[in-house]
This record gives structure tokens, sequence and C-alpha cells, in this order.
């Protein structure tokens, strides 16, 4: 019976993927990629940069061994690793993931000089005064007055989006853009709720709330429900 390949290498439409057998030994994975790469043809000084995936499977490779094989693919002429795939993550991760989805509700006003800041998404019933600041890592929902700070995205996601019954701030981060509200803005004209948000050229915007469903179609994670009527 032939022996199972530790190493698949298939040609992509974007360049090789290496499928990676997650039940071997990571020396003997290490040893038949390092064989296979030695009789890789097609691949020499001429050839363009050519992307490369590896796909891990379940299991989990260190940063010394990814960093290991990514070493030795590029040993290879024209090989550049794009991205390494797994389906296996840290417990510490995984805790960290969980983390910044919850959301977590709290009932107050914000007054000036406090500072409320939680690791995912805030749904804050009530008001942010001026001088207060509301910090999330993921969304922020104000169920009241914006017409202080508030910071959605803090890790680093552009993604996050800010909702306030009334967006008057006094700033609005999101991630790392920051903007404020324009001069011209005058409450009385808008009775409301509101959404800020990244464009596509790297701008903080404010929008009607009825764009959210469409330039953030995954900010839903409610499952179940049912609208009638």
């Amino acid at each position: 019976m032939k022996n199972r390949q530790n190493v698949m290498i298939k040609g992509t439409k974007s360049g090789l993927s290496l499928q990676l057998n997650d039940h071997c030994s990571y020396d003997e994975l290490r040893k038949e990629l390092s064989d296979k790469l030695a009789d890789l043809h097609g691949v020499d000084m001429d050839s363009p940069v050519i992307s490369v995936r590896i796909l891990a499977g379940n299991r989990h490779l260190t940063e010394t061994q990814q960093e290991e094989l990514k070493k030795l693919i590029m040993q290879k002429k024209n090989l550049h690793v794009e991205e390494i795939e797994s389906n296996v993550i840290l417990k510490e991760e995984a805790e960290r993931l969980i983390t910044e989805q919850e959301v977590t509700s709290v009932a107050t006003i914000v007054r000036s000089g406090q500072v409320l800041e939680v690791p995912g998404d805030l749904l804050l019933v009530g008001d942010v005064n001026p001088g207060g600041t509301v910090k999330a890592g993921g969304n922020i929902f104000i169920m009241g007055a914006l017409k202080g700070i508030a910071h959605a995205g803090v890790t680093g996601r552009s993604e996050a989006v800010i909702v306030a019954s009334f967006m008057t701030p006094s700033q609005l981060r999101i991630s790392d853009c920051i903007s404020r509200a324009p001069d011209s803005y005058n409450q009385e004209e808008h009775h409301q709720m509101e959404c800020a948000y990244i464009d596509n050229k790297q701008q903080i915007v404010i929008d009607r709330l009825q764009v959210l469903k469409h330039i953030r179609p995954n900010i839903n994670r409610l499952k179940g429900g049912q609208i009638y009527g």
C-alpha cells in the first residue's frame, strides 16, 4: 500500500497551495517538504514570483515552525509564502476572539471626565456628555445622545461602526481614523438614529442608520428572529 503523502503541492490560479498532513510528525513533514521542493520543476531565476499558501489543516504550527517552513520554501527561487491557514488556534486566542465578540450592555450617563471602555461591542443606554468618552474593541451602539468622544475598533478593527440616537460628538474615532462632527451640523434637523463608519476612501462618514445593513451586512449576529408583516 502506498504511503500517504505528507505534503501535496497543487497549482492554483493564484500560485501554489501546500496541503500538509496533520497526522504525521513535524520532522517528517519538514523532510518531505524539503525533498519535494528540491524536485519542484518550472521555477527558475526567470520565473515571476509565485504566491504560496500553506494549508495546515488541524495542525497547530508554532511561530518557530511557521518561520522555519517559510524559510525552507523561500530558499526555492521566486517562491513567496502569502499566508498560512490552520483550523487550530490557541486557547488564549480563542478566548480573545470570544471576548471581542461579546456585547456589554451598560445603562448610565457618561459624564465629563469619565471613560467607559469594553473589550467587545458596547451597548450604552444613556448619554455621553461633552467631555465624556466611550471606547470599545468592536462596535458602539448608544441609545441616547453622543456629545462627547466615541472610539470604536480600538484594537484595529476598521470595520467597526458607531451608532447613536443623536449624533453630535466632539470627536469620533474608528481604529486609527479620527473625525469631528461638521461645524454646520444641526441636531434639530436630525431626529433619527445615525451611524458612523469608515468608507472606501478611509474617511469616517456619518449617515442614516438604514445604510448600515448594506455597508456592514455581517453586523447582525443574532439568529432565529423573524420579521412579520
